[in-house]
């Protein structure tokens, strides 16, 4: 049975699909080993393929893994990447210290992704992912995040989904709605 995260609001998830024995096929060939803790795949590409997984707060071996949402396609993961490596992260959190407003909304954005992953389990710690609430720790946390959930989430996050065709050879695979 598929988790209701309809108590959440602000922030859920938007459109979380089983996870199929394809996938997970897909998913080891995209990362280049197994894949532990799938819940569900949040959002795909345009070859239908995951590019946003949810998983599980606690590993199956018990290891609390806070990251809810995973980047997993190897084209947004080298995009965001070069990203990193442009000094983006650096650059957006400069402009969250000097901007309450954006601030604020990205604090929203980490309690959102708290009481989200709080639906599947409370690991009991106030860290969520990527750096929120006070700084941008990475990009692939916060691309993955905005894929699953939308814009107006995530500031940041979908500051950087709309920064990747900049890095990104040909189209990119994947955009907000």
């Amino acid at each position: 049975m598929a988790p209701d995260f309809s108590a959440v609001g602000f922030g859920a998830p938007n459109d979380l699909t089983p996870v199929t024995d394809a996938d997970l096929a897909a998913l080891q060939r995209e990362l280049g080993r197994p894949v532990r803790g799938v819940v569900a795949v949040v959002r795909r590409c345009a070859h239908r393929l995951p590019a946003v997984i949810m998983t599980a707060p606690r590993l199956p071996d018990g290891t609390p893994f806070p990251t809810l949402y995973y980047l997993c396609c190897r084209e947004l993961t080298a995009a965001a990447s070069r990203l990193e490596s442009a000094g983006v992260m650096r650059e957006m959190t400069e402009r969250l210290a000097g901007d309450p407003e954006l601030a604020a909304a990205y604090r929203r954005a980490h309690e959102s992704y708290l009481a989200t992953r709080n639906v599947l389990r409370d690991l009991g710690i106030a860290v969520s992912a990527g750096g929120m609430p006070d700084r941008i720790k990475c990009l692939h946390v916060l691309i993955a995040h905005s894929l699953a959930v939308g814009p107006g989430v995530n500031p940041l996050g979908d500051q950087a989904v709309d920064r990747l065709a900049e890095v990104t050879p040909g189209p990119v695979c994947v955009t907000l709605p």
